[in-house]
């Protein structure tokens, strides 16, 4: 809000400047790279009658900073109404043995007008990226692979599995219909996310947990009542 109101403000002492938008948009929700095929590729359009810089950028996860792909162009112009591929290209040292996940920038940044004020504001695209590893059947339900087990006052779900899981932050113990949240909307390979439960009453007779999961481009699907493992504490 405070951005927001920043940019009003600048319009208004401006006088007759005008706002101006950027609109880069990619073409899915989400970018795919098969090592096997050794690179992805997403279109971008610039929405907007007037050109564009697009910058894309990738970011690693705290939880997976390795280096695996080089994007390409990571600087091009896209005039209005035209679209730019960009592509993945694979850079791995060693074959993948479970899916990763980054997520790539694009912003799009107008060109100035000389002899014209303008308050110009940049929106960003942030997008997943999952790489999916040559030697891994692809698996269209991967949160049926979670385990999910209580002891005591946490609740603990570990991804054993090769597969990046996506779903909902929100989550209900069952029967009694708790609400949880988890910390963030993925789970990766290896994973075991420990979720305090300030109900005890409620955790000690929770059998399932009711999840809200989303395919591998984000969308949700029907919910899904995973089994809960109690586990005694260790001595």
């Amino acid at each position: 809000m405070k951005h927001a109101y920043r940019i009003v403000i600048m319009a208004l002492a401006c006088g007759a400047c005008v706002a101006h938008a950027t609109g880069v948009v990619p073409e899915t929700s989400v970018v795919i790279v098969n090592e096997a095929d050794g690179e992805g590729s997403i279109n971008v359009k610039n929405t907007d009658p007037g050109p564009v810089l697009l910058y894309s950028s990738l970011k690693d996860l705290p939880e997976d900073p390795a280096h695996l792909l080089i994007v390409t162009p990571p600087v091009a112009r896209v005039d209005g109404g035209k679209s730019q591929l960009v592509r993945f290209i694979m850079d791995n040292a060693e074959p993948l043995k479970t899916e990763r996940f980054k997520r790539v920038i694009f912003e799009g940044i107008p060109s100035t007008e000389k002899g014209k004020n303008k308050v110009q504001v940049t929106i960003r695209q942030d997008l997943p990226v999952i790489i999916h590893p040559r030697d891994l059947d692809p698996n269209r339900e991967p949160w049926t692979l979670l385990k999910w087990s209580r002891a005591k006052d946490k609740l603990t779900v570990s991804n054993d599995s090769a597969y990046v899981v996506r779903l909902d932050q929100k989550f209900l113990l069952e029967p009694s219909g708790t609400k949880l949240e988890l910390s963030k909307t993925y789970i990766l390979p290896g994973e075991h996310i420990e979720i305090p439960v300030k109900d005890d009453s409620a955790l000690a007779a929770a059998t399932q947990v009711r999840l809200f999961p989303a395919t591998v481009y984000g969308y949700a699907v029907a919910s899904y009542d995973a089994p809960l493992v109690a586990v005694s504490p260790a001595l």
